[in-house]
């Protein structure tokens, strides 16, 4: 049976593998949007770097002390076979392997001559022995969860990474925006009246809902897991808070979106490089030019653009080119050299180009939150945020259609 160090050595490596493997999770997901780590992924990050120095602490001890054990006991063995040999010389080994087949035939023809010792070994070697395996004693083999924990949750936030959220801070919240710019204008005469109009600003609100979450798990369930069970529901919290803010934003995106020009059911390259040009026309001359443009799209009109623009010696063509292998969330390459990003919070059958001066996003995000309720013996954790995506120049986000 398993001592309890060697079960207590398995759950701290095994949550050591699995904090690893969510740290280099994080790190991958901020390399594939060419970014730094945010300031909730950073959090995530330290936290799991803080257990993982606390569990190398407590392996060490619990290493050395098993080591000391196994070389005790092997010593102890060794002793005790030494001891056998001295009292009875004439052991039998309770093994016999055959060097060839002829020394086999060997000492079958000295077995039937009266060979004692020939016969001993015939019959040792064809003994009959009972086979024992796993299935008789299951109570013995300790179980192992391989990590990590298989999790499908998209926490990357594309289309909120490629506008770019400000920071709300504390207070009441509003954005300002000029809706009347002063005039210049040619003279009609020498001292006549130059044109003149007044600046006009003004304020509109900003409501930035709060979007969040919690659960509250027992004791003894924190207790007794491996992967650790609390850290995975406040690192899942983390996840669906960045789900359902993307989600808002490609909702903000498409129900704002301005119609655009319309490509053919099977269209070419030609077809979607026209359509992105003629959308870019409609958004620079809706924000005089500011701002980034981006392609935006759902999952599955990457099907539909993708083979058009094959990554293969794209020479003299309108794309760099897509690649399957990067298929998924984030950028996947450019057409006529604005970066199109996929995201899984847009609609399908959605794509859109805009400018990122027309789109504002929001944050306030609190983070994690636990408390302690000892009347049922668990941890309460939660995780919100407040967060807006407002369209502030719906003529600045086109969408291109796709005819039936």
């Amino acid at each position: 049976m398993a001592s309890p160090t060697d079960a207590l050595l398995a759950k701290l490596e095994a949550e050591l593998e699995e904090r690893k493997s969510f740290q280099e999770a994080l790190v991958e997901a901020a390399q594939q949007q060419g970014r730094d780590l945010r300031p909730d992924e950073m959090e995530l990050y330290e936290r799991a770097s803080a257990r993982m120095t606390e569990v190398e602490k407590q392996m060490g001890p619990l290493r050395e002390g098993a080591r000391i054990a196994v070389e005790s006991g092997k010593r102890t063995a060794e002793l005790r076979q030494m001891y056998e040999t001295v009292r009875n010389p004439q052991t039998v080994s309770t093994k016999v392997e055959y060097r060839s087949a002829g020394a086999y035939v060997a000492d079958l023809y000295l077995a039937r001559m009266g060979d004692d010792d020939a016969l001993g070994r015939i019959d040792l070697f064809h003994r009959v022995a009972a086979h024992q395996t796993t299935a008789d004693n299951p109570g013995l083999i300790p179980i192992q969860i391989v990590t990590p924990v298989v999790n499908f949750v998209d926490a990357s936030r594309p289309l909120v990474a490629a506008i770019g959220p400000m920071d709300l801070g504390v207070g009441a919240w509003q954005y300002a925006r000029v809706t009347q710019h002063t005039q210049v204008g040619p003279q009609s005469a020498e001292k006549a009246e130059l044109p003149s109009r007044k600046l006009q600003v003004t304020l509109s609100p900003i409501t930035a809902p709060t979007l969040g979450g919690y659960v509250n798990v027992s004791r003894q369930n924190i207790s007794r897991t491996s992967p650790a069970i609390l850290d995975m529901v406040i690192n899942d919290l983390a996840a669906q808070y960045a789900t359902e803010s993307e989600a808002a934003a490609g909702d903000a995106l498409a129900t704002a979106a301005t119609a655009g020009p319309t490509i053919p059911a099977s269209p070419t390259a030609l077809d979607i490089a026209s359509a992105v040009w003629e959308a870019v026309g409609t958004v620079a001359g809706a924000t005089q030019g500011q701002g980034r443009i981006v392609i935006a799209a759902s999952y599955d009109m990457l099907g539909v653009v993708g083979p058009l623009f094959p990554g293969v010696n794209p020479q003299n063509a309108f794309s760099s080119g897509f690649d399957a292998v990067n298929f998924g969330p984030g950028p996947q390459g450019t057409i006529s050299g604005i970066t199109l990003v996929a995201s899984a919070g847009l609609p399908s059958g959605t794509l859109l180009v805009f400018s990122t001066a027309a789109v504002k996003a929001f944050e306030l995000r609190y983070g994690a939150m636990q408390v302690v309720e000892p009347s049922v013996w668990g941890v309460q954790v939660g995780y919100a945020g407040d967060f807006e995506c407002m369209v502030i120049e719906p003529a600045a986000v086109v969408e291109i259609t796709q005819a039936p």
